[in-house]
Order: structure tokens, then C-alpha cells, then sequence
């Protein structure tokens, strides 16, 4: 099975493996110029898959990313916990170098966007194209506002 994902995750363009093991050896390593050369290469590997993960930005475990990095924005300031999911075109902001601390099991749908220096708790689901910036509890919800329908009326 694990030949399988690997191929599906080349196929698709999101070979996103050999970003982690860089990412996780940044992490691990004390030589300055060693650092700063994973920087540049995660830098280019993530800008290849249209994303952006700032250099300090901290994970508890691997995020699950359905969508690879396409269109993710996440801060240096950052910190995500354990087993979070981020779909596509999310951005995780600071406002004054501080950025949300994010809690384990939690899910951010599709283009929503967290700012500032909040904390959201565990097992948050964030849906699709929300925006928060204030603190949510654990085990909660947070949803976009719903549409507007203008209806429009033709002829005279």
C-alpha cells in the first residue's frame, strides 16, 4: 500500500516527502550554513507547489495537506498542533509577528484564513472560506457568513 500512495502522490505532482524529511532535518540541524541551504530548498520546493511555509513555523506532526501545498500560506510565527488538516488556499497570517497557535485534530477548509494572535483549540473544524481572528474553543465550528442572493429582475 505504501508504493501505491507514493505513486499517487508523484502522479499528481505532490511528491511533498522529500519537502518533510528537509523540513524536519532544518529542524534537527546546528551547522548555520546547512540550515540556511534547506531553507532556500524548501523555500523553491514550496514555491514549486504553490505554497509558502515560513522559516520557524512550528508543527507538532506532519500536517495532512489533501490538495499539497497549492495555494498555502502559512506564517513563521506559526504553530500547528498534531494530525491538522489544511486544504487548499488557506493562509495562516500574523499581524505583528504574532500568528494563531493553532491545537491538534483541527481541519481549515478551503480557503479560509486565520490571523493573529489567537489560539484555536483542539478538534476545530474551520470551513470553507471562513475568516477568523478571534479565539474558538476546542471542539467547536466555525463557518463562513452565509450568501447574499440578489435576485434580478428582467424586463420592464
Amino acid at each position: 500500500m505504501k508504493i501505491q500512495a507514493a505513486l499517487i502522490h508523484w502522479s499528481r505532482g505532490e511528491n511533498l516527502g522529500l519537502y518533510w524529511k528537509f523540513f524536519w532535518w532544518r529542524k534537527q540541524c546546528s551547522v548555520r550554513i546547512v540550515r540556511d541551504m534547506l531553507t532556500f530548498f524548501l523555500n523553491r520546493m514550496a514555491h514549486r507547489h504553490g505554497g509558502y511555509i515560513g522559516n520557524g513555523a512550528k508543527f507538532d506532526s506532519r500536517p495532512v495537506l489533501p490538495h499539497g501545498l497549492h495555494g498555502i500560506y502559512i506564517s513563521r510565527y506559526a504553530h500547528i498542533g498534531a494530525d491538522c488538516w489544511i486544504y487548499q488556499n488557506v493562509t495562516i497570517g500574523s499581524v505583528d509577528r504574532k500568528a494563531p497557535q493553532i491545537g491538534d485534530h483541527c481541519l481549515i477548509g478551503a480557503g479560509a484564513v486565520v490571523v493573529g494572535g489567537i489560539t484555536i483549540g483542539d478538534f476545530v473544524k474551520i470551513g470553507a472560506g471562513a475568516v477568523v481572528c478571534t479565539d474558538v474553543p476546542s471542539h467547536s465550528t466555525v463557518v463562513s457568513q452565509p450568501s447574499i442572493i440578489i435576485v434580478r429582475r428582467t424586463g420592464a
